[in-house]
């Protein structure tokens, strides 16, 4: 088959007991590899019992649906190639998952997913090239042979097999000639085994474990006296307008030509709003709303023109000032009075503005309420200052350090603990967990929204057996770390790959104009 002169012999042998427990084998020895392959024989069937066995040249038309190249071989889409079949191998599957293909941005991520899948096929082949390794002729012929399509009564069928046209034929058998070659380079990458000494580093970091009690103060339970105190010491910024605005885009002297049409009388406000105003407030008549005066800062961040229009008396109408987004004239609806923080609407709206501005007062407090927590801690233990000072309590643990939330270990989200999210990549949160003496109160420290004192309840070393689990584990997943992530990122970064996909896509598949 590997040329027009050689006599072709397919005849495969029925299964057995033996070829049964050689797959078995196989698949326990390397999964991941198993499942690949057979995921890619299932696209040599789909193409060529499914698709138009032959690959038609677009050159001939004057289309070449180039997108970069690979050490020089080209990175194209052809009906019935690689690319093409990968791409709608992901479409299918997009589909099946109930996600609009046709979407621009699905569609986009099918195309660029395809096109990264034959950049890393190319770049294993070309590898293999240079390597001077090639599959033997016998090996494709007796692969061939096992396709379905050839099948006749649990044998290979010669007529289903001619029955192909010779185009077909050689199409099909170089497709099974590179994915056996793709497939003994990947199972040669994952016999590689990791470093033995950063295995038995990583082992080592399974112990010691530790389990913790933690006291917990959510910045959200601010008290409210301390609101209203922060409010009445600042109460400019919180002085209660009601404001109206006509917003133009375009230029300065279109916004003062809309500006004397209000003022004159030939237009009113609100008609103005509706017919030229250009902002969120135009179809209201250019109501804004009851607002407090620091809202007002990002919609005008010149503080004297600002302050200007939060003194406007009832009825006024300010001067064209410039806005972020262009110009604007304003209108008060009522005049500015101090913020009644009795009302519960305007204190929620105040703890809002001290939670985003002013976070490190609320975290100053709740410190000084954790160091008192502590001190009572050293008097009268840890469960009875929880009650003392009526707080919450969480537990987690048993848990080496695992900055980062590694696969291999204990991580923190198995414990549900929310006030945790994120802390596993907190490096403070790691230092103070296994500094903190056993049975001693830590330092408090900021976890999200919560200051937190945590509370080391036990140590103990790691089972020499879970150690040794660990470092098998390691092996696994750097494996898997190095398939998924570095040989990837070593093709798709690579010096050799020219990767014009950007330009391909929208000249080809979505022109832009």
């Amino acid at each position: 088959m590997a040329s027009k002169d050689k006599k072709t012999v397919l005849s495969p042998s029925s299964p057995d007991a033996s070829a049964l427990s050689e797959l078995q084998r196989r698949f326990k020895a390397h999964p991941v590899l198993f499942i690949g392959t057979i995921i890619v024989l299932v696209i040599v069937i789909v193409a060529f019992v499914f698709v138009p066995a032959f690959v038609p040249s677009v050159s001939g038309a004057g289309v070449d649906l180039s997108f970069g190249s690979y050490n020089t071989i080209p990175l194209t889409y052809v009906p019935g190639n690689y690319f093409s079949q990968i791409r709608d191998m992901i479409a299918r599957y997009r589909q099946a998952s109930d996600t609009d293909a046709t979407n621009y941005l699905a569609n986009y991520q099918i195309w660029r997913e395809a096109f990264e899948e034959t950049v890393i096929h190319t770049g294993i082949l070309d590898e293999l090239k240079q390597a001077g390794y090639a599959v033997p002729a016998q090996v494709v012929d007796r692969e061939v042979a096992q396709l379905p399509q050839f099948q006749e009564g649990g044998r290979f069928s010669t007529t289903k097999y001619r029955a192909l046209d010779t185009a077909s034929r050689m199409a099909l058998w170089r497709q099974v000639q590179e994915s056996i070659a793709k497939d003994t380079y990947l199972n040669d990458m994952e016999g590689l085994p990791p470093p033995a000494q950063e295995s038995a580093f990583i082992s080592a970091m399974a112990s010691p474990k530790r389990s913790f009690a933690m006291a917990v103060f959510p910045l959200r339970g601010y008290p409210e006296e301390e609101i209203s105190a922060y409010a009445a010491g600042n109460g400019a910024l919180f002085r209660v307008i009601h404001l109206s605005r006509i917003t133009i885009t375009s230029n300065e002297r279109e916004a003062q030509q809309v500006h004397n049409s209000v003022t004159e009388g030939s237009s009113t406000f609100e008609d103005a709003a509706r017919t030229y105003s250009q902002d969120a407030y135009a179809e209201r008549g250019g109501d804004m709303g009851v607002i407090l005066a620091y809202e007002l800062t990002s919609e005008v961040p010149d503080q004297a023109a600002r302050e200007s229009l939060i003194t406007l008396a009832q009825g006024e109408l300010s001067p064209v000032v410039q806005v972020p987004s262009g110009w604007a004239f304003f209108r008060s609806e009522a005049a500015s009075y101090p913020a009644d923080i009795t009302d519960a609407t305007l204190l929620e709206k105040i703890r809002s503005y001290i939670m985003e501005f002013e976070r490190g007062r609320v975290e100053d407090f709740f410190f000084k309420a954790a160091e008192s927590f502590i001190s009572a801690v050293t008097e009268v233990g840890f469960e009875d200052a929880l009650i003392q000072k009526g707080l919450l309590e969480r537990t987690f643990g048993p848990l080496p350090i695992n900055y980062g939330d590694s696969p291999i270990f204990t991580s923190l989200s198995a414990f549900s603990v929310p006030e945790l999210s994120g802390a596993g990549s907190n490096e403070n949160f790691w230092q103070t967990a296994f500094s903190t003496p056993v049975h001693t109160p830590s330092q408090p420290l900021v976890l999200g929204d919560t200051v937190a004192v945590l509370y080391p309840t036990e140590e103990l070393a790691e089972e020499e057996t879970s150690a040794e689990y660990i470092g098998t584990a390691y092996a696994s997943y750097w494996m898997s770390s190095f398939i998924n992530q570095n040989l990837r990122a070593y093709f798709l970064t690579n010096p050799k790959l020219d990767d014009r996909f950007f330009d391909g896509y929208f000249k080809y598949i979505q022109p832009l104009n």
